[in-house]
């Protein structure tokens, strides 16, 4: 098992703006980090450094504590799984999982011993004789992992290892990937992929980073944290608008006090107000804010509700619903045309041209500062409940 450390990573290719930009960090032993973020944003180039398939423009690789920034790829003690599953199609899923083995001079027993205790491991025994071009999707995959495992590297690196999958292939290998992680306790994993729900499912860390759209901080780290870590704190507007789907809704809005009660705001559009327990001492009245809400905290409720201080209390007609069985979607017309969708339970009596009353605690309220950073909430409030 082995541990990594990146310290002021960066990648620029020639004169170009770096693509991976001031990267500090560390994936400990036994731990499953994803890397997560838009198509672009230099997931898998930071993947591949750590592989040794890029070289690294400015700072340090580590792993399991030595130096690897000059050490070739082969020797680096890692097993990488590719996109593209990269079999050899002349060759049986027997051959291709012993392949690296027998580069390695490994004695042919030890060989027949790890290929097939791999193969049993992703139930692949029944299918060591075919051909890659026998094989479905999912199989290939399991086989490209099982060529992975045989080598019982420290650390495995998964470059989007599902997106050639359909949507149950994918959940049926992601099950996989994660009882994999388990059985091999002692291999650290790092995991790139731009679907919020393998992130969520598999990670103990997930590592976020900026999207190509965002000049100023793109090739950078948004957050670390565990997967619920981004989902009840996140620390920018980036953040929470990535994780969660639906996405947050966003509502323009202005500081209109701040006192020991927290921050209260009014929403531009509509002149809702409600007050968040959130420290103030960045902002000032008058400021711009952005108000944020996740649609499964907004409640559906019977009747408009009266204002209270801590509650963001909504009406509006709804312009669509989305059902989709156990709940629906609910979109809501926003004065200012910001997307408002509310989550309601999914035999909610609801339709276009209704009007509905929707409810929100201040507690899972976020509050956005104009240069797009999350305000810290008050110290005596418990946000994630």
């Amino acid at each position: 098992m082995a541990s990594i450390s990146l310290r002021g990573v960066q990648k620029a290719y020639g004169d170009n703006a770096p693509v991976i930009r001031d990267v500090d960090l560390e994936i400990g032993k036994n731990e499953f980090c994803v890397f997560l973020g838009p198509s672009g944003c230099g997931k898998s180039t930071l993947l591949r450094m750590i592989a040794g398939l890029e070289d690294v423009t400015d700072g340090d690789v580590s792993i399991g504590g030595k130096l690897v920034n000059d050490v070739p790829a082969a020797q680096r003690g890692v097993a990488m799984v590719f996109q593209s599953y990269a079999l050899f199609p002349h060759m049986t899923v027997y051959e291709n999982m012993a392949f690296g083995l027998k580069l390695a001079k490994t004695p042919k027993a030890d060989i027949d011993r790890k290929v097939r205790e791999a193969a049993r491991i992703l139930q692949l025994e029944a299918l060591l004789e075919r051909h890659p071009k026998a094989l479905s999707g999912g199989q290939r995959q399991r086989v490209a992992i099982g060529r992975a495992i045989v080598r019982e590297p420290g650390v495995f690196l998964f470059d989007e290892p599902l997106s050639n999958l359909d949507a149950t292939l994918r959940g049926q290998t992601r099950i996989e990937i994660a009882r994999l992680h388990k059985q091999f306790a002692e291999a650290s994993v790092v995991y790139v992929t731009h679907d919020q729900i393998e992130a969520m499912t598999l990670a103990d860390k997930i590592v976020l980073l900026h999207s190509g759209q965002d000049t100023e901080r793109y090739g950078s780290i948004a957050q670390v944290g565990a997967p619920l870590d981004l989902y009840h704190r996140p620390a920018s507007r980036f953040v929470a608008g990535f994780i969660g789907s639906p996405r947050m809704n966003f509502l323009a809005a202005t500081v209109t006090a701040i006192d020991t009660n927290g921050v209260s705001v009014t929403l531009d559009d509509s002149g809702e107000t409600l007050t968040l327990p959130r420290q103030g001492g960045t902002l000032a009245v008058g400021a711009p804010v952005t108000l944020g809400v996740r649609p499964e905290h907004l409640e559906p409720v019977h009747e408009a509700a009266a204002p209270q201080a801590d509650t963001l209390a909504l009406t509006r007609k709804v312009t669509l619903v989305e059902a989709l069985g156990e709940h629906s979607y609910v979109h809501l017309d926003q004065p200012g045309g910001a997307v408002l969708i509310a989550k309601a339970p999914g035999d909610a009596r609801l339709g276009s041209g209704d009007t509905a009353h929707f409810r929100a605690s201040a507690a899972l309220c976020h509050l956005f500062a104009e240069n797009g950073f999350a305000v810290a909430p008050l110290d005596i409030v418990e946000t994630h409940a």
